[in-house]
C-alpha cells in the first residue's frame, strides 16, 4: 500500500469516526490534518508499521513540533488530542508513555478593551459583524459559538443564552443583555422571514448535530434549530452534500473588528476573542465571584479564569509609581 492510499483510508475512516460522534467540522478538519501530517513525517506506508513503536512515533513527531517548528503549546496538544483520538478510536490500539519535549512558552496577559475603547469600536460596527461583537462583549461568548448559536438557544424569558456543545463539548449559560434582547429579537425576525423563503424555494433544513436528522426526521426544518445568524447564501453541506443555509462566516466578523479597531484609532492588538477577554475582566472589576465567571466562560480551571485578576492591579502589580508622587 503506497503512502497516498494509505492516508486516504485511514483519514477516510477517521472522518467518519468524528461525524458519528457529532464532532464540529472544523475539529475533524484539523484532526485529520495532524494525522496526515504525522504519516508524512514518519513515511508510514501501512496500518502495521503505524502500530509499531507508536509511543516513540508520536514523541518524535510532538518533539519535532516543540523544538524544530517552536509551535505554541496549544499547537502541540491540539496535534496531540488528534493522535491520540486516532490511535484509540480508529486504530483501536491506544498508546500510552509518551516521551516529547514539551513546548514552554510563558502564557501572555491577554488584551483587554477599557470600557470606553468596547464603547467607541461598537459605535461604528453595524450589521451582522456588529451584532456579534455586541454579544461577545455581552455574555463574553467565543466567535465559534456565536456563529453556531440556534435560535432556541435564546430565551428572552428567562435573560439567558444557552451555549451547547461548547468547548470541551460542554454546554452552559450565560446572561442575555436587556440591551441586547431587541437587536436580537428583530434579528430572529429577519432569520423568520429568511427561512419562510428558504422553505417556499424547497430549501430550509440546517445541519443538525449527532443523529438528530435521524432521530427527529423533521427538526432540521424547524425555524427552533435555524442559526440566529444565518449565511446570506445557500450552500452545499461538504459532508452531505445536501444544499443548506449555513452559519455567517466567522472571519467576515474579524475583518470588520480590524476596520472598526483601525477607525477608532485604538492600537492594540484586537481580535473577536479581546471582546470575551473585556467581559471577564470588567465584571472582574465591578466585584463579581471569579467562580461565578469561570462558570459563565466555561473554564475547566480556575487557573484559567485568575489570568484576569491582573487588570485589577492597575499599574503593574499595583504599585505607585514614583514619578506620581513628585
Amino acid at each position: 500500500m503506497n503512502n497516498t492510499l494509505m492516508k486516504s483510508s485511514l483519514l477516510d475512516k477517521m472522518r467518519n469516526q468524528l461525524r458519528r460522534e457529532g464532532y464540529a467540522y472544523s475539529t475533524e478538519n484539523g484532526y485529520c490534518d495532524w494525522v496526515r501530517r504525522f504519516v508524512k513525517f514518519h513515511g508510514i506506508l501501512s496500518r502495521e508499521t503505524m502500530l509499531v513503536d507508536s509511543s516513540q512515533k508520536v514523541g518524535q513527531f510532538l518533539s519535532d513540533l516543540a523544538v524544530v517548528q517552536n509551535v505554541a503549546p496549544s499547537t502541540q496538544n491540539q496535534a496531540l488530542n488528534a493522535l491520540t483520538y486516532c490511535y484509540s478510536r480508529v486504530l483501536n490500539a491506544p498508546f500510552t508513555d509518551v516521551k516529547a519535549c514539551r513546548s514552554r512558552k510563558e502564557p501572555r496577559i491577554p488584551v483587554v478593551l477599557t470600557k470606553e475603547e468596547v464603547g467607541q469600536v461598537l459605535s461604528v460596527m453595524d450589521g451582522t459583524p456588529g451584532l456579534i461583537v455586541k454579544l461577545l462583549y455581552a455574555s463574553g461568548l467565543r466567535i465559534t459559538e456565536a456563529v453556531r448559536l440556534r435560535v432556541q438557544d435564546v430565551d428572552f424569558g428567562f435573560k439567558q443564552i444557552t451555549v451547547r456543545d461548547g468547548k470541551g463539548k460542554k454546554d452552559r449559560v450565560t446572561p442575555l443583555a436587556n440591551n441586547l434582547a431587541p437587536l436580537l429579537e428583530v434579528q430572529l425576525q429577519k432569520v423568520k422571514t429568511l427561512h419562510d423563503q428558504d422553505l417556499e424555494q424547497g430549501f430550509g433544513s440546517v445541519y443538525l448535530p449527532y443523529a438528530l436528522a435521524k432521530k427527529y426526521p423533521n427538526a432540521s426544518r424547524e425555524l427552533a434549530w435555524q442559526y440566529v445568524f444565518p449565511s446570506r447564501n445557500l450552500a452545499e453541506d461538504p459532508r452531505s452534500g445536501v444544499t443548506r443555509r449555513h452559519h455567517v462566516d466567522q472571519s467576515l466578523v474579524n475583518k470588520a473588528i480590524k476596520r472598526a479597531v483601525k477607525q477608532c484609532g485604538i492600537l492594540k492588538k484586537v481580535s473577536a476573542h479581546t471582546f470575551r477577554h473585556s467581559f471577564a475582566t470588567h465584571l472582574l472589576q465591578t466585584g463579581t465571584d471569579i467562580r461565578t465567571i469561570q462558570a459563565l466562560l466555561g473554564h475547566a480551571d480556575l487557573q484559567t479564569t485568575m489570568i484576569y485578576t491582573h487588570v485589577l492591579k492597575q499599574g503593574g502589580q499595583g504599585v505607585v509609581s514614583p514619578f506620581d508622587v513628585l
